[in-house]
Protein backbone atom coordinates (compact mmCIF):
# COMPACT_ATOMS: atom_id res chain seq x y z
CA UNK A 1 0.00 0.00 0.00
CA UNK A 2 1.20 3.49 -1.24
CA UNK A 3 0.30 6.95 0.37
CA UNK A 4 -1.19 10.35 -1.19
CA UNK A 5 -1.16 13.48 0.51
CA UNK A 6 -2.75 16.35 -0.83
CA UNK A 7 -1.49 19.77 0.52
CA UNK A 8 -2.36 22.13 -2.54
CA UNK A 9 -4.98 24.36 -1.47
CA UNK A 10 -3.90 28.16 -1.29
CA UNK A 11 -5.67 28.32 2.26
CA UNK A 12 -7.58 31.47 1.85
CA UNK A 13 -9.53 31.07 4.50
CA UNK A 14 -7.07 31.22 7.50
CA UNK A 15 -5.14 33.78 5.61
CA UNK A 16 -7.95 36.34 6.23
CA UNK A 17 -8.16 34.84 9.43
CA UNK A 18 -4.82 36.56 9.85
CA UNK A 19 -2.46 33.41 9.50
CA UNK A 20 0.24 34.09 7.20
CA UNK A 21 2.04 30.51 7.59
CA UNK A 22 0.94 28.42 4.96
CA UNK A 23 -1.72 25.44 5.92
CA UNK A 24 0.35 22.63 5.57
CA UNK A 25 3.04 23.88 7.98
CA UNK A 26 0.60 25.17 10.14
CA UNK A 27 1.87 23.45 14.15
CA UNK A 28 -0.59 21.25 15.22
CA UNK A 29 0.20 19.20 18.45
CA UNK A 30 3.66 19.99 17.95
CA UNK A 31 4.45 19.49 14.61
CA UNK A 32 3.53 21.11 11.09
CA UNK A 33 -0.03 19.30 9.61
CA UNK A 34 1.75 17.98 6.87
CA UNK A 35 4.70 16.62 8.80
CA UNK A 36 2.23 14.63 11.07
CA UNK A 37 -0.02 13.04 8.07
CA UNK A 38 3.15 12.00 6.39
CA UNK A 39 4.10 10.20 9.95
CA UNK A 40 0.47 9.02 10.06
CA UNK A 41 1.55 6.75 6.49
CA UNK A 42 4.74 5.48 8.10
CA UNK A 43 2.71 4.66 10.80
CA UNK A 44 0.15 2.36 8.89
CA UNK A 45 3.30 0.94 6.46
CA UNK A 46 2.98 2.62 3.65
CA UNK A 47 5.66 1.72 1.07
CA UNK A 48 6.31 5.39 -0.66
CA UNK A 49 4.92 8.04 -0.30
CA UNK A 50 3.52 11.11 -3.24
CA UNK A 51 2.51 14.49 -1.65
CA UNK A 52 1.66 17.72 -3.69
CA UNK A 53 1.87 21.15 -2.53
CA UNK A 54 1.64 24.38 -4.64
CA UNK A 55 4.19 26.70 -5.80
CA UNK A 56 2.97 29.73 -4.26
CA UNK A 57 4.85 28.95 -0.94
CA UNK A 58 7.83 27.88 -1.22
CA UNK A 59 8.66 27.49 2.14
CA UNK A 60 6.25 24.02 2.08
CA UNK A 61 8.44 22.54 -0.51
CA UNK A 62 11.52 23.06 1.34
CA UNK A 63 10.21 22.24 4.44
CA UNK A 64 9.36 18.55 2.80
CA UNK A 65 12.52 18.34 0.50
CA UNK A 66 14.78 19.29 3.83
CA UNK A 67 13.04 16.69 6.34
CA UNK A 68 14.57 13.10 7.40
CA UNK A 69 11.13 11.14 6.44
CA UNK A 70 10.64 7.53 7.22
CA UNK A 71 9.45 6.68 3.83
CA UNK A 72 10.47 7.29 0.68
CA UNK A 73 8.42 10.63 -0.44
CA UNK A 74 8.07 11.83 -3.81
CA UNK A 75 7.22 15.61 -3.99
CA UNK A 76 5.21 17.46 -7.00
CA UNK A 77 5.19 21.24 -6.80
CA UNK A 78 2.25 22.88 -8.72
CA UNK A 79 -0.92 24.96 -8.06
CA UNK A 80 -3.60 22.91 -9.23
CA UNK A 81 -7.10 24.48 -9.59
CA UNK A 82 -8.56 21.56 -7.69
CA UNK A 83 -8.04 18.85 -5.16
CA UNK A 84 -9.75 16.60 -7.96
CA UNK A 85 -6.59 17.85 -10.18
CA UNK A 86 -4.35 17.29 -7.30
CA UNK A 87 -5.28 13.55 -7.12
CA UNK A 88 -4.71 13.37 -10.46
CA UNK A 89 -1.15 15.15 -10.49
CA UNK A 90 -0.26 11.96 -8.21
CA UNK A 91 -1.86 9.29 -10.51
CA UNK A 92 1.68 8.69 -11.83
CA UNK A 93 3.08 7.94 -8.42
CA UNK A 94 -0.01 5.80 -6.94
CA UNK A 95 -1.02 3.88 -9.86
CA UNK A 96 0.55 0.40 -9.43
CA UNK A 97 -0.99 -0.54 -6.11
CA UNK A 98 -3.16 0.62 -3.27
CA UNK A 99 -3.16 3.67 -1.57
CA UNK A 100 -4.15 5.43 1.09
CA UNK A 101 -4.77 9.47 0.00
CA UNK A 102 -5.30 12.10 2.67
CA UNK A 103 -6.04 15.67 2.68
CA UNK A 104 -3.24 17.65 4.35
CA UNK A 105 -6.00 19.72 6.60
CA UNK A 106 -7.49 16.86 8.22
CA UNK A 107 -6.53 15.80 12.15
CA UNK A 108 -7.43 12.36 13.27
CA UNK A 109 -6.14 9.87 15.76
CA UNK A 110 -3.65 7.52 14.13
CA UNK A 111 -5.69 4.47 15.97
CA UNK A 112 -8.88 5.65 14.30
CA UNK A 113 -6.85 5.75 10.54
CA UNK A 114 -5.53 2.35 11.72
CA UNK A 115 -9.10 0.54 12.33
CA UNK A 116 -9.90 2.17 8.83
CA UNK A 117 -7.31 0.24 6.84
CA UNK A 118 -7.78 -2.16 8.69
CA UNK A 119 -11.17 -2.57 7.97
CA UNK A 120 -11.20 -1.20 4.42
CA UNK A 121 -8.86 -3.74 3.10
CA UNK A 122 -11.18 -6.55 3.66
CA UNK A 123 -13.89 -4.80 1.46
CA UNK A 124 -12.24 -6.82 -1.72
CA UNK A 125 -14.94 -5.85 -4.69
CA UNK A 126 -14.83 -2.09 -3.00
CA UNK A 127 -12.68 0.58 -5.67
CA UNK A 128 -12.75 3.48 -2.88
CA UNK A 129 -13.47 3.30 0.68
CA UNK A 130 -14.28 6.92 2.49
CA UNK A 131 -13.58 7.09 5.86
CA UNK A 132 -17.29 9.03 7.89
CA UNK A 133 -17.45 10.82 10.78
CA UNK A 134 -20.55 12.07 12.49
CA UNK A 135 -18.73 15.03 14.01
CA UNK A 136 -19.68 17.74 11.40
CA UNK A 137 -18.37 21.34 11.62
CA UNK A 138 -17.98 22.59 8.51
CA UNK A 139 -20.02 24.81 6.27
CA UNK A 140 -20.01 22.33 3.00
CA UNK A 141 -19.51 19.00 4.40
CA UNK A 142 -19.70 15.99 1.89
CA UNK A 143 -22.81 14.48 3.21
CA UNK A 144 -22.75 10.21 2.48
CA UNK A 145 -25.73 8.00 3.13
CA UNK A 146 -24.47 4.13 3.54
CA UNK A 147 -26.45 0.93 3.84
CA UNK A 148 -26.10 -2.12 6.55
CA UNK A 149 -23.18 -3.51 4.32
CA UNK A 150 -21.52 -0.46 4.42
CA UNK A 151 -22.22 0.82 0.86
CA UNK A 152 -22.51 4.13 -0.49
CA UNK A 153 -25.88 5.13 -1.52
CA UNK A 154 -25.58 8.53 -1.92
CA UNK A 155 -23.33 11.41 -1.75
CA UNK A 156 -24.10 15.08 -1.54
CA UNK A 157 -27.37 17.08 -1.20
CA UNK A 158 -29.18 13.72 -1.91
CA UNK A 159 -27.33 11.96 0.59
CA UNK A 160 -29.44 14.32 3.34
CA UNK A 161 -30.26 13.89 6.00
CA UNK A 162 -27.45 11.61 7.13
CA UNK A 163 -25.57 10.74 10.27
CA UNK A 164 -22.20 10.83 8.08
CA UNK A 165 -20.22 13.20 6.22
CA UNK A 166 -16.54 12.55 4.79
CA UNK A 167 -13.72 12.66 7.48
CA UNK A 168 -10.49 13.53 5.36
CA UNK A 169 -8.66 10.15 4.31
CA UNK A 170 -9.31 7.42 1.23
CA UNK A 171 -8.66 4.04 0.49
CA UNK A 172 -8.49 3.64 -2.82
CA UNK A 173 -7.85 0.68 -5.53
CA UNK A 174 -5.65 2.36 -8.60
CA UNK A 175 -8.18 1.37 -10.94
CA UNK A 176 -10.30 4.98 -10.55
CA UNK A 177 -7.76 6.96 -12.39
CA UNK A 178 -9.18 5.13 -15.46
CA UNK A 179 -11.05 7.69 -14.99
CA UNK A 180 -8.82 11.14 -15.15
CA UNK A 181 -10.09 11.93 -18.76
CA UNK A 182 -13.88 11.37 -18.64
CA UNK A 183 -13.77 13.35 -15.41
CA UNK A 184 -11.77 16.07 -17.11
CA UNK A 185 -14.31 15.70 -20.11
CA UNK A 186 -16.91 16.93 -17.77
CA UNK A 187 -15.22 19.76 -16.40
CA UNK A 188 -15.24 18.95 -12.67
CA UNK A 189 -13.74 21.03 -10.17
CA UNK A 190 -13.56 19.11 -6.68
CA UNK A 191 -12.74 15.54 -5.52
CA UNK A 192 -16.19 15.52 -4.44
CA UNK A 193 -17.10 15.87 -7.95
CA UNK A 194 -15.13 12.82 -9.09
CA UNK A 195 -16.05 10.72 -6.19
CA UNK A 196 -19.98 10.91 -7.50
CA UNK A 197 -18.82 10.49 -11.03
CA UNK A 198 -17.26 7.03 -9.78
CA UNK A 199 -20.67 6.28 -8.43
CA UNK A 200 -22.66 7.08 -11.36
CA UNK A 201 -19.74 5.02 -13.52
CA UNK A 202 -20.91 1.84 -11.17
CA UNK A 203 -17.37 2.02 -9.45
CA UNK A 204 -18.67 0.18 -6.01
CA UNK A 205 -17.75 2.60 -2.96
CA UNK A 206 -18.10 2.11 0.51
CA UNK A 207 -17.76 4.27 4.02
CA UNK A 208 -16.55 3.31 7.47
CA UNK A 209 -17.29 5.47 9.99
CA UNK A 210 -14.22 6.44 12.26
CA UNK A 211 -13.88 8.72 15.21
CA UNK A 212 -14.34 12.66 14.99
CA UNK A 213 -11.77 14.67 12.78
CA UNK A 214 -11.31 17.94 12.27
CA UNK A 215 -10.67 20.48 9.39
CA UNK A 216 -7.93 23.31 9.39
CA UNK A 217 -10.01 25.50 7.59
CA UNK A 218 -10.20 28.35 9.76
CA UNK A 219 -8.11 30.45 12.27
CA UNK A 220 -10.53 28.87 15.19
CA UNK A 221 -10.19 25.54 13.79
CA UNK A 222 -6.58 25.43 14.85
CA UNK A 223 -7.61 25.53 18.84
CA UNK A 224 -10.29 22.35 18.37
CA UNK A 225 -7.56 20.29 16.77
CA UNK A 226 -5.51 21.05 19.48
CA UNK A 227 -8.37 19.98 22.17
CA UNK A 228 -8.91 17.53 20.19
CA UNK A 229 -5.66 16.09 20.33
CA UNK A 230 -5.59 16.75 23.85
CA UNK A 231 -8.84 14.71 24.65
CA UNK A 232 -7.76 12.03 22.54
CA UNK A 233 -3.96 11.37 24.73
CA UNK A 234 -6.11 11.60 27.39
CA UNK A 235 -8.17 8.59 26.33
CA UNK A 236 -5.40 6.61 25.15
CA UNK A 237 -3.44 7.48 28.87
CA UNK A 238 -6.18 6.32 30.73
Amino acid sequence: MKAGIIAAGRGERLARGGISIPKPLIPVGGEPLIARVIRAAAKVKATSIACIVNDLNPAVADYVRSGSWPVHLELVVKTTPSSMESLFSLAPFLCDEPFVLFTVDSVFGFESLEKFLTKAQTLNNAQGVLALTRFIDDEKPLWVRVDTRLKILAMGDSARPSRYVTAGFYYFKPDIFAMIEAAQAKAMNALRQFLGFLMESGYSLYGIPVSKTVDVDYREDIEKAETYLRETEKKCTA
